[in-house]
């Protein structure tokens, strides 16, 4: 059985934590198939507490190392064929892992594979009006049926959800620290792994909710500007490249029925 590494990065946000983890166990099938690590930014929150009565694998830091760091920390820990980064601000949704996993095993060049959701930027946000979680799980329930034409391929995956081959990781490397606390830090590693010739898919036939920035709107909007501005001012030294220019914009709307 091919086991997936879900590696949930968090800093006091045991709020968020508990929902995502109770629709990770509800959707993803057999418990047997994932493991799940929650590596901690030195929450106060009882983060650690929860984990550790719900058994769950824990890497906790002392401190706020931000979240590529947290990430990293998760790739090295995990056990899986598969490595999966989620946002602790997601919530899955019926065959959620079944139908990436499809995708990701569709041909050999394919590496990354991520969702739609409600919120995130460029060509992975849809619209979508919904009433509360219910309703959207439901919305979910529907748009959820493989269906290949539906997956596109694109030139970056956002970080709430990527699923990724191990030998991607193994090809690849980490996630560049430099990005810390966090912003483009994803964009840097789909370059990368695009460098290394891996594609990366879009799976329309997913649909995942996200609340969106959960940890950073606890920032100051200034500060939060100032750190995107300094992100994406590291990735254009890197590599020469605006990483504005390389996102995927939808020109089919991506609209779910």
């Amino acid at each position: 059985m091919t086991l997936t590494s879900m590696i949930i990065p968090t800093y006091n946000g045991l709020d968020l934590i508990r929902p995502c983890i109770d629709a990770i166990r509800q959707y993803s099938g057999d418990p047997a198939s994932y493991e799940i690590i929650v590596v901690d930014n030195g929450s106060t929150d009882g983060t650690a507490e929860y984990c550790a009565l719900e058994r769950i694998r824990f890497v906790r830091f002392p401190d706020n190392r931000g979240f590529p760091a947290a990430c990293n920390a998760g790739l090295r820990a995990a056990c899986g064929d598969e490595l999966l980064l989620l946002n602790n601000d997601v919530t899955v949704t019926p065959r959620w892992l079944e139908n990436l996993r499809t995708a990701l095993y569709s041909d050999a060049s394919i590496g990354i594979t991520g969702p739609v959701t409600n919120y995130a930027s460029g060509i992975q946000q849809i619209e979508l009006a919904f009433r509360d979680m219910e309703h959207f799980q439901e919305l979910a329930n529907s748009n959820n049926v493989v269906d290949s034409s539906r997956w596109k391929e694109v030139r970056r995956i956002v970080g709430l959800c990527m699923l990724m081959k191990r030998d991607v990781v193994e090809s690849v490397g980490l996630l560049d620290e430099a990005y810390s606390p966090g912003h483009y830090e994803d964009d840097d590693y789909c370059y990368r792994a695009r460098l290394q010739g891996y594609r990366l898919l879009v799976c329309g036939d997913v649909l995942v909710h996200h609340q969106g920035s959960a940890s950073f709107q606890k920032t100051d909007p200034v500060a939060w500007k100032q750190l995107l501005e300094r992100n994406r001012s590291i990735f254009m030294n890197k590599w020469h490249v605006d990483p504005l220019e390389y996102m995927d914009i939808s020109d089919e709307g991506g609209n779910v029925e």
